[in-house]
């Protein structure tokens, strides 16, 4: 894997990970 796809797979799950924190605590976004 090259430091490329590290990245963006990081930001990827990143980004899912705060979509689902936010579909279940709305109350603290």
């Amino acid at each position: 894997m090259t430091t490329e796809n590290i990245v963006g797979l990081v930001v990827a799950v990143a980004l899912l990970g705060y979509l689902v924190l936010a579909l279940i605590y709305p109350e603290r976004f």
